[in-house]
């Protein structure tokens, strides 16, 4: 292998250990701003190292066909080293200000969806039970006030019925509902 591509792979590996550098810092300040169960911690970190080994072999794999040598492992630790030296304070606070800005386009978009759709569905709800209960209500109302006025209309109609002659089918109705009438109105 030559010099120039001993000295990329060097360069890319520097980088890589810049970048997993800041991917540990991120997921560090993550977990301990939200406060993940102390079980979930391990799975994260399980997470984060099988990522950081895949990376580093896709970079080595690309720079320099994966040939694994000294200064590969160098590069990888100058990196880290560099990062958290010199980056490692800004990266941090970009990371919470960041957490800070997805926080705050959080709480908007859930408040949006509150003023949104979920007001406006509670609104309908309540008007939908108001009304019914006004419909309910005015039933009730127009049947309290039919009731006399059926009354009325039993005491005209009722005789006149008596003289008629009605059909077979309709004396074995009547027959049937006064049945019905009296073992409701029979008491116990």
């Amino acid at each position: 292998m030559n010099l120039e591509m001993q000295w990329m792979t060097l360069l890319w590996m520097l980088i890589s250990g810049c970048v997993l550098g800041v991917v540990f810092d991120g997921v560090r300040i993550i977990e301990t701003r939200y406060r993940f169960p102390r079980w979930s911690i391990h799975g994260l970190d399980l997470i984060y190292w099988v990522w950081a080994a895949l990376y580093v072999f896709r970079t080595l794999y690309h720079s320099n066909h994966g040939e694994l040598r000294f200064y590969v492992f160098l590069g990888l630790f100058l990196g880290v080293l560099i990062y958290f030296l010199f980056l490692s304070i800004p990266t941090e606070r970009f990371v919470v200000m960041l957490l800070k800005v997805v926080d705050k386009v959080w709480l908007a978009g859930v408040r949006l969806v509150q003023i949104l759709i979920i007001a406006p569905l509670k609104l309908i709800f309540k008007a939908a039970k108001l009304l019914l209960g006004f419909l309910w209500v005015m039933l009730l109302f127009m049947l309290r006030m039919l009731h006399p006025l059926w009354k009325l209309l039993k005491f005209i109609f009722l005789p006149l019925g008596r003289r008629l002659k009605l059909p077979e089918a309709w004396q074995w109705v009547i027959h049937k509902a006064e049945a019905v009438r009296n073992r409701w109105s029979r008491k116990p």
